[in-house]
C-alpha cells in the first residue's frame, strides 16, 4: 500500500527537510516516528528539499506500508508521537505509480516580507525590510520574472559538484499580496532550484528598496550568470505553500 500524506512544520529548529548527517531534519523525525508506530524501519520520499530554517505549509511525501486502519487513524496515531512544530495534514492511500517528487507538476512557495521592525513573535517567520519598500518597482520586478527563463542566474551552487540538467524553468505565477505591513511574494514554477526563490526575493527586494534598477535584474536575468548583485533572503521568511500534482 502507498500512503500519500502532507504536512507542515516550523522549520526554524531543523537542517531542511532531507536527513542530514549528525543534523536533525524533518524527514529523519518523521521517519523516527513512522518506525516506533510501524516496529519496522520507513522509508519515506519527499516532494523535494527544504533548506535549512525554511518552513512548509503543505509538503508531500509518500511511503510503502500495508497500513490497514485508513488514513484519518494514521493521521491520528502521527500526532500522538510527532513533535508540535510538525504536523501531518493528511493521508490517503493512492496507486503505486504515484511519487511525491516525480508525479509533481509544478510548487507554489511564499516568502514573506515585515515592513519596518518584527516583534520577536514575527521575527522566525519573516524577513523586516525598510518600510520605504516601493511595492509598484517591486511588482514589476515581479512580473519580469513571468515565463520560460534560464534562472541560472539566481541558482546557487550546492556544493556537491553535480550540475542541473538544465536550469531552465517556467514561472508561471510571481505576484505581490500586501496585508497590512506583510507583504507576501509568491512564486509558482516548475521546478525550483537550490537557493531559488531566496535569491528571486532577496533581488526583487533591492530592486523595491531602489538599490538595484529594474533594468539590471532583467538583464542579470539574461545573463544567466550567477553575480554578487544577488542575494539570498533569509530562509526563516520563506514557506513551501502548495505541491500541485495533475
Amino acid at each position: 500500500m502507498r500512503w500519500k500524506c502532507t504536512c507542515s512544520y516550523d522549520g526554524s529548529d531543523y537542517a531542511g527537510w532531507q536527513k542530514q548527517p549528525e543534523q536533525l531534519s524533518v524527514q529523519q523525525v518523521i521517519e523516527g516516528v513512522l518506525a516506533k508506530l510501524l516496529k519496522e524501519p520507513v522509508a519515506i520520499q519527499g516532494s523535494g528539499r527544504t533548506d535549512a530554517g525554511v518552513h512548509a505549509l503543505e509538503q508531500v511525501f509518500h511511503f510503502d506500508w500495508d497500513w490497514r486502519h485508513g488514513g484519518k487513524s494514521l493521521v491520528k496515531a502521527l500526532h500522538a508521537l510527532l513533535p508540535k512544530t510538525i504536523r501531518v495534514e493528511s493521508a490517503v492511500e493512492v496507486d503505486a505509480a504515484f511519487h511525491s517528487r516525480f508525479s509533481a507538476v509544478s510548487k507554489r512557495y511564499r516568502y514573506r516580507l515585515k515592513l519596518g521592525e518584527a516583534d520577536p513573535f514575527q521575527w522566525p517567520y519573516c524577513w523586516p525590510v525598510p518600510a520605504q519598500l516601493d511595492l509598484n518597482l517591486l511588482h514589476a520586478a515581479m512580473q519580469a520574472l513571468v515565463g520560460k527563463h534560464d534562472f541560472a542566474a539566481f541558482a546557487a551552487n550546492r556544493g556537491s559538484g553535480l550540475e542541473y540538467e538544465t536550469t531552465v524553468r517556467q514561472l508561471t505565477e510571481a505576484k505581490v499580496s500586501q496585508d497590512g505591513d506583510f507583504v507576501d511574494l509568491f512564486f509558482r514554477a516548475d521546478g525550483f532550484m537550490y537557493k531559488m526563490v531566496r535569491s528571486l526575493a532577496g533581488t526583487v527586494v533591492n530592486v523595491g528598496l531602489g538599490r538595484l534598477p529594474l533594468s539590471e535584474m532583467v538583464a542579470l536575468l539574461s545573463s544567466a550568470q550567477r553575480a554578487p548583485l544577488v542575494q539570498a533572503a533569509p530562509a526563516r521568511g520563506l514557506y513551501l505553500e502548495k505541491v500541485f500534482y495533475s
